[in-house]
């Protein structure tokens, strides 16, 4: 009835089905469980810091419940040995490795309308460099290109990934800002359109190497 009043208990919650991240803690964290479904969602953190591993346990969980992923090897640098010790099922894995940022970004929106995809991974921003820069002379200027492609791509891609229902993650460098004297001299690329979409931010930086004897055998990582 219109202006019902009535307890909160009696009102079912709406659940946002979530990806589990492989970690407890930041599943609790993050509130619903692990990574929102139909989300953006971006990793950022200094470099060798961990976070494609974050993001290839988000693939492997996702798989486990029977979903499809894709992973956008911007960075031409995906290792199949490592996903898969870390349970990624590679042969069912959607990989692809784009030329340039447009390219990259054209194959994430169609795989994300396609409705089949359960999570999708960009890695990495840095690594989205618009065709211009990449074919163009050196003399040019590409100043807020790379910034204005990701703007142009999320704002179409927010849209078809609530109505996929799909997660993607964007995996980010952190850079040194140059010449800063107050606040963080820290920034991650791409500009601040990510910031603006992102429904989830992980900071995730690695704290400690792990040793067996004197091997190294992992890194300890925090997310926040």
């Amino acid at each position: 009835a219109r202006g019902a009043v009535m307890r909160l208990g009696e009102r079912e919650t709406v659940k946002i089905p979530a990806i589990p991240t492989g970690s407890v803690a930041l599943d609790v964290a993050l509130g619903v469980g692990g990574l929102p479904r139909g989300r953006i969602v971006e990793i950022y953190g200094p470099e060798s810091s961990g976070k494609t591993t974050v993001a290839l346990h988000a693939i492997a969980n996702a798989q486990a419940e029977g979903g499809v992923c894709a992973f956008i090897d911007a960075e031409h640098a995906l290792d199949p040995e490592y996903a898969k010790n870390l349970g990624v099922d590679t042969d069912n894995l959607l990989i692809s490795q784009p030329d340039n940022g447009e390219q990259a970004l054209e194959i994430a929106d169609t795989l994300v309308r396609s409705g089949a995809l359960e999570l999708i991974v960009i890695d990495s921003v840095a690594a989205l460099t618009p065709k211009a820069e990449i074919e163009g002379d050196m003399g040019d200027s590409h100043v807020g290109l790379q910034a204005r492609l990701m703007s142009q791509a999320l704002r179409k891609m927010t849209g078809a990934l609530n109505a996929a229902g799909t997660t993607a993650i964007f995996i980010n460098q952190l850079r040194e800002k140059i010449g800063v004297m107050f606040g963080s001299p820290e920034t991650t690329t791409g500009g601040r359109a990510l910031k603006f979409y992102a429904s989830v931010r992980l900071d995730v930086r690695r704290i400690q190497t792990l040793k067996d004897g004197d091997e190294m055998v992992g890194n300890r990582t925090r997310a926040k």
